[in-house]
């Protein structure tokens, strides 16, 4: 192919200094057609065919190929051919005689041809999207997957983010409630993916049926919800763009926090920060922008959705209920009755009827015990022989002063001294752990190794009055004997100190 500046010469030549043709062949040594078509194009046009190229070992194969690929829509893209495959397929299969390389520029070709076109979409005020991300994070030490709720509004692009240790129905509902809380009011419409969280079913002819909390949530808000075709992610593009930026932006360095509460606290900060940015192609900052999204926006409710998910369940004779897998214990006061599971994201409480009877931390991890040991210390005082492998009471850390004084109640009462023990460590469903350390530590000061000597120590500390016991209650202390003092023994005494 010739270069540019040859054609410039030679339409110089030809235009300007008014040479002919055959003058212009000779000087150039070119045929005279190259020179006409040098005169017809300002640059060099490249090599244009006609007609399209032949290739008569491929084109029987052809329509085998389409069909590969058509059939490869609707499957994983990991488990779609690659250009390697089909050109075995067709070899192995076909009888194919040709070489790999016109496969794989026509599979090539072909895929480029196929590729969805997008077109640019507007946003009004108060709307927005959600979807959630996952990303690692550290902590109390421990670096475990984190899985972060988003919500962007795409007019503005303000956002908000918490993090969560499990994507959970209850931390699909808390971070709505966070959210809109954080922006100050609720977007008039909200956009999701298909995920199982809201989504029950498909129908057949593309409405969707809701899960009950769903139905809950928008009941609870009022507000519309739309969802983007299965498997399109390019429907809800600018959240799924916000879950890519947070990851990259503040989720490195891996951050490090004692909890989510911190963690999400700082989260919290960032955005905030982040609506001093003046993006790209406008003139305002994302808070000046949002300030039209907030004044589209529907008003909150009076109090916050309920985010947590309620179970019904019956306790069993271990006196534990269970959740997700894991077993949760209640007062053995409520064994073999109905009760209801409120789970929360860190939280899980057990209620029978209208009264709350147990409160745990949550556990994600499966097939866990989860007690706590004062609801079984009524039943371990009526058998006491269970005291050493009460499981309920193996990873309860009690201070040292609490097992000192189990030593000695059971030194001086034997098997009466377990069940006094378990009496005093009963005194803290009632009292606070500090007091009745408090009241112990004054009993083993005393010597008065007995239930009924920590209480009234206890009671006397708590209303701030002189201690009074009464010794003849306690057997096991050693007696004075304080004898009579005759007036002989005092003339002796001042006998003895006369100079």
């Amino acid at each position: 192919m010739y270069k540019v500046g040859l054609y410039r010469r030679v339409r110089q030549a030809y235009y300007v200094e008014n040479k002919s043709i055959r003058d212009i062949s000779r000087t150039h040594g070119l045929h005279r057609d190259t020179i006409r078509k040098m005169l017809q194009y300002s640059a060099p046009p490249g090599y244009r065919r006609s007609r399209p190229a032949l290739k008569p070992k491929l084109d029987p194969f052809r329509e085998i190929i389409n069909t590969i690929l058509k059939e490869d829509e609707n499957r994983p893209k990991k488990q779609r051919h690659t250009a390697k495959r089909v050109f075995d397929r067709i070899r192995d299969e076909y009888g194919y005689e040709g070489g790999y390389t016109i496969v794989k520029d026509y599979v090539r070709e072909k895929r480029l041809r196929c590729r969805e076109m997008f077109v640019p979409l507007s946003h009004p005020p108060g709307h927005g999207q959600v979807d959630f991300g996952e990303a690692l994070v550290v902590i109390s030490g421990v670096e475990l997957k984190a899985h972060y709720f988003c919500i962007d509004l795409p007019q503005s692009d303000d956002l908000f983010v918490k993090a969560y240790p499990a994507e959970k129905m209850e931390a699909f509902c808390d971070g709505h409630n966070s959210a809109f809380s954080y922006f100050g009011g609720v977007p008039q419409r909200m956009l999701y993916d298909n995920t199982k969280l809201a989504v029950a079913k498909i129908e057949d002819d593309g409405n969707r049926r809701f899960t009950r909390k769903f139905e809950e949530l928008l009941s609870h808000y009022l507000y519309e919800a739309r969802f983007g075709r299965p498997g399109k992610g390019n429907d809800k593009g600018k959240v799924e763009g916000l879950v890519g930026f947070v990851r990259r932006n503040f989720f490195v360095p891996i951050p490090r926090f004692n909890s989510f509460d911190s963690l999400n606290r700082c989260l919290e900060d960032q955005c905030r920060k982040r609506r001093d940015r003046r993006l790209r192609s406008h003139k305002e900052t994302i808070g000046e922008r949002f300030e039209r999204d907030k004044q589209a926006f529907l008003p909150l409710p009076a109090f916050p959705y309920d985010a947590c998910d309620k179970v019904n369940t019956k306790v069993n004779s271990l006196s534990l209920v269970r959740y997700k897998t894991n077993d949760y214990s209640v007062p053995v006061a409520y064994g073999h009755r109905e009760v209801q599971i409120s789970a929360y994201v860190h939280e899980v409480i057990i209620s029978c009827g209208t009264e709350k009877i147990a409160r745990h931390e949550r556990s994600y991890d499966r097939e866990d015990f989860i007690y706590d040991p004062l609801h079984y210390l009524p039943l371990i005082e009526q058998k006491i022989n269970a005291l050493d492998q009460a499981a309920p009471l193996q990873q309860w850390l009690l201070p040292d002063e609490f097992a000192t004084l189990r030593r000695l109640m059971e030194s001086r009462m034997g098997k009466k001294g377990k069940r006094e023990y378990v009496q005093v460590l009963r005194l803290i469903e009632t009292f606070r752990l500090e007091d009745v350390l408090t009241g112990v530590r004054e009993a083993m000061r005393l010597q008065a190794i007995s239930f009924d000597a920590v209480k009234h120590l206890l009671l006397c500390h708590i209303e701030e009055r002189p201690a009074r016991l009464d010794l003849e209650c306690y057997p096991y202390l050693p007696k004075a004997q304080v004898q009579t003092t005759l007036a002989s023994e005092y003339m002796d005494l001042l006998q003895g100190i006369q100079p």
